[in-house]
C-alpha cells in the first residue's frame, strides 16, 4: 500500500508546437491506467497484454501506423534464430502463415534459406491491427506525440520496501486534435529513439555516454530507409521510373556497387558473405511472399529466380561506407537534436531512391515499388520532384532506427551476461537462467557499424572483441530487471530502450524479442496497477504468471514429458528459474552453432509423473520458503513431481 508522505509536487516542462495532422477516430479520455509511448512491436505488444490483463490503456505514436520497425519501418523480415516461438509473436507469426498458407504461398522466402519467416508490410499491418482490437482492447492515437511528462515528489512505501524516486502521473500530448494533458500510472517508453527518457528525468545511455555527461558526437549504429519493391515482367510502368537521380547520387554509388552488381558473385551459403553479390543474390536475401504473384515460392536457391518481391535493406544504410564525417555510423546528436535527425533521415531516404535509380538504369533491372504497399508521402520529401514523389509515397512513412537511447534501470545487461545465460544446458555447466526472466529470444550481438572499441560504454567494461567472444551461443533470456527504471517511479523501458550496454542491444533490438520484451514490459506495467505498486516492487513471479498465462515461454529447458499444453507447463518453468525441483535429466549440447539441432533434439527429462520422493519433498519446501519468506506445505500422501511444483508455484503467487 502506498503513503504518500510529501506534498505533490508536479513538474511540467512544456514546449508546444501545433501541427495540422488528420484526426483520430479514439476520443482520448483524462485518464489511464497505462500509457504508451510508441505503437512499434514493443508497445503495442504492451499495449495487447496490459489491456488482456482488464486495465485501461492508450497508445500514441507519432506516425500514421503501428508495428514500428516491423511494418511501419517495412523490416517485415523476421531477424528470428530462436528455436522456439511464443506470446504474441509467436500469434502474430501463426496468423500470418495461415494467411499465406490459404493462398497456397509460403513465408520462408528470406535470408536464402528456408528457416526464417516474411511478410509483406501490408499483410502484418492487417493482422496486427486485428490482434490489438476486440473487447479488450487499447485505444490508439496516430499522429501524436507526448512533448511532456509530469511528476510527483512522493515517497511509496510497500512493506519493507520504500522509494523516494519522483513518480511520472501524467503526459501532456500534441495530437492533431490539440494539445492534452492525461494522467496514468504507468508511463511505457517505447518510442524507437527512445524519445521520452530525457522528458521523463529517468538516467539514460545514447551511444557509450551516460547521463549527465551525454556525448552528441559519440557514435550508434547506421540508419536504413528501406524500401518494397516488386519485378514488372513487362516493363516498369513509366510513372515508376524516374528519369534523374536524386542529389548525391555519384556518391552513394559507391556505396551500391560495392554490394550489388550485374557480374557480382552467386551466395553460396557460405559466411561472410562474399560481396559485391549478383541481382538474383540481392532479391534473394529480403525475399518477401507476393500476395499479387501467380507463383508460389520459398528461399531454396532454386526459386530465386522466381522470387517477385524483396526489401531494400542492405546496401543502403545510412551514412553507411559514405561515413558521418570521419567516422561510420551516426552521432548521439541524432538522437538529441531534432533538426539533425530530420536532415539525417531526409538523406537516408534520399539514398534508397537513389538505389532504385540504380538497379532500373545501371543493373537493368524491372523492378520499382510496389505500389500496393504503404501510400503516404513522407514529410522529408515534399520538396522532392515531382517524379521522385511518386516513388516516395510508396515508401514506409518512417526509417529503420537501430539504436535509440538506453535507460538506466535497477540492472544494466552486459554481453558476458547474455552469453553465459546461452550456455545454460549446452556446454555441461548446467543451469545459468535469469531467475527473473520474462522473455527468450536469439540473436548475435550484430551492430551496423560502430563497432570498435573506441564506440564501447568503458564503464561496463564492454570491447569490440565480445562481438565475437560473447556471441551468445543459442536463446538466450531478458531479465525483468532491466525494464525497471534505478531514479524514476511509474515508468518503465520498451522496444530498443532497455538497461543495456550497446552489445547487447545488438541482440535484444529486432522484431521478435522487442514484441517479447515489449509483452513483459505490459504484464509489469498491468501487475503494478493491479496490486497498486510501483514496478520496483512487484515479484517477477507475479509477472512471469501472467506471462505464462499468455502463451509466453520462460525457461531455456524444454523437456520431452512437460510440452506446451501440458497441465504442468507453467508449474515446471517456474521450477527451471526458481530451482524448485532439480529435473531428472537436463539437455546437453557440445557446440556453439546457433542453429546446430533441431529444436526437438534439445530435450531434457523433467520426471513430471514420477511419484516426488521425501528427500525431494523437504527440498522443495525448503527452496520455497527462501523464495517466499513463508513456509509452504506440500499435502499429505504420494503427489507426482509435477503436482508438487504446481502446487507450490500456486502458494507463492497468492502472496
Amino acid at each position: 500500500m502506498h503513503k504518500k508522505i510529501l506534498c505533490k509536487a508536479v513538474i511540467f516542462t512544456i514546449i508546444i508546437t501545433l501541427s495540422a495532422f488528420p484526426a483520430n477516430a479514439v476520443e482520448v479520455k483524462d485518464n489511464y491506467d497505462i500509457i504508451i509511448a510508441g505503437a512499434g512491436t514493443g508497445g503495442i505488444s504492451a499495449a495487447i497484454q496490459a489491456a488482456s490483463m482488464g486495465v485501461e490503456v492508450l497508445v500514441i505514436e507519432p506516425s500514421s501506423m503501428l508495428g514500428g520497425q516491423a511494418i511501419a519501418a517495412g523490416v517485415s523480415n523476421m531477424d528470428d534464430f530462436s528455436s522456439q516461438s511464443s506470446g504474441i509473436y509467436a500469434e502474430l507469426i501463426s496468423r500470418v502463415e495461415e494467411y499465406y498458407s490459404a493462398r497456397g504461398k509460403s513465408i520462408h522466402t528470406t535470408y536464402w534459406d528456408t528457416w526464417h519467416r516474411a511478410f509483406e508490410p501490408h499483410i502484418g499491418r492487417k493482422i496486427l491491427n486485428e490482434m490489438a482490437r476486440g473487447e479488450d482492447a487499447p485505444d490508439i492515437i496516430y499522429r501524436s506525440e507526448i512533448i511532456a511528462v509530469g511528476k510527483e515528489k512522493v515517497i511509496s512505501v510497500t512493506g519493507e520496501n520504500i522509494s523516494e524516486a519522483p513518480r511520472i502521473n501524467s503526459v501532456i500530448v500534441r495530437t492533431p486534435e490539440g494539445v492534452k494533458n492525461i494522467t496514468c500510472k504507468i508511463l511505457i517508453d517505447a518510442t524507437e529513439y527512445g524519445d521520452i527518457l530525457p522528458l521523463s528525468g529517468a538516467d539514460y545511455r545514447a551511444g557509450n555516454s551516460i547521463t549527465p555527461n551525454i556525448n552528441p558526437d559519440a557514435m550508434i549504429q547506421d540508419i536504413t530507409w528501406t524500401a518494397v519493391i516488386r519485378k514488372y515482367p513487362d516493363g516498369i510502368p513509366e510513372h515508376l521510373r524516374p528519369k534523374t537521380p536524386l542529389p548525391s547520387y555519384d556518391m552513394e554509388r559507391y556505396n551500391f556497387v560495392n554490394y550489388v552488381t550485374k557480374d557480382g558473385s552467386s551466395f553460396m551459403g557460405v559466411f561472410p558473405v562474399k560481396i559485391p553479390v549478383n541481382v538474383i543474390s540481392h532479391n534473394a536475401y529480403r525475399g518477401l511472399p507476393d500476395s499479387f504473384s501467380e507463383y508460389n515460392y520459398d528461399a531454396s536457391p532454386h526459386n530465386w529466380h522466381l522470387i517477385t518481391k524483396t526489401s531494400i535493406n542492405w546496401a543502403n544504410d545510412f551514412p553507411g561506407q559514405s561515413k558521418w564525417g570521419k567516422k561510420y555510423g551516426l552521432p548521439v546528436s541524432y538522437l538529441e537534436d531534432r533538426n539533425l535527425r530530420k536532415r539525417a533521415e531526409r538523406d537516408a531516404l534520399i539514398k534508397t531512391l537513389n538505389f532504385i535509380w540504380y538497379m532500373q538504369n545501371e543493373l537493368g533491372e524491372s523492378w520499382s515499388v510496389d505500389e500496393n504497399e504503404y501510400d503516404e508521402l513522407q514529410e522529408a520529401a515534399k520538396d522532392f520532384p515531382a517524379e521522385w514523389q511518386v516513388i516516395a509515397r510508396h515508401l514506409p512513412p518512417v526509417p529503420y532506427v537501430r539504436e535509440s537511447r538506453r535507460g538506466v534501470g535497477i540492472h544494466t545487461l552486459i554481453s558476458e551476461e547474455l552469453f553465459k545465460n546461452s550456455e545454460s544446458y549446452r556446454t555441461g555447466n548446467g543451469n545459468n537462467e535469469f531467475q527473473d526472466a520474462i522473455a527468450t529470444g536469439c540473436y548475435m550481438l550484430d551492430l551496423h557499424h560502430t563497432d570498435i572499441d573506441a564506440d564501447m560504454e568503458a564503464d561496463l567494461g564492454e570491447k569490440a572483441a565480445y562481438i565475437q567472444q560473447h556471441k551468445p551461443i543459442h536463446d538466450f533470456q531478458v531479465p525483468m530487471s532491466i525494464l525497471i527504471p534505478k531514479s524514476v517511479d511509474g515508468l518503465l523501458f520498451a522496444e530498443k530502450n532497455l538497461s543495456m550496454s550497446r552489445l547487447v542491444s545488438g541482440a535484444l533490438r529486432l522484431q521478435p524479442i522487442t514484441m517479447m520484451t515489449g509483452q513483459a514490459a505490459g504484464a509489469l506495467a498491468a501487475v503494478a496497477v493491479i496490486r497498486n505498486i510501483q514496478p520496483r516492487f512487484v515479484k517477477p513471479l507475479h509477472v512471469q504468471a501472467a506471462l505464462l498465462k499468455s502463451g509466453v515461454n520462460l525457461t531455456l529447458c524444454p523437456y520431452s514429458d512437460v510440452p506446451p499444453g501440458h497441465k504442468y507447463y507453467a508449474g515446471v518453468q517456474i521450477s527451471n528459474l526458481y530451482r524448485l525441483l532439480e529435473p531428472k535429466k537436463y539437455p546437453v549440447v557440445q557446440s556453439r552453432d546457433i542453429q546446430v539441432e533441431k529444436p526437438e533434439e534439445f530435450t531434457g527429462i523433467f520426471g513430471v509423473d514420477e511419484i516426488l520422493s521425501t528427500e525431494e519433498r523437504n527440498s522443495l519446501m525448503k527452496r520455497a520458503e527462501e523464495i517466499s519468506g513463508t513456509p509452504i506445505t506440500l499435502p499429505e500422501g504420494n503427489i507426482t513431481r509435477g503436482e508438487a511444483v504446481d502446487f507450490v508455484v500456486k502458494e507463492i503467487e497468492k502472496l
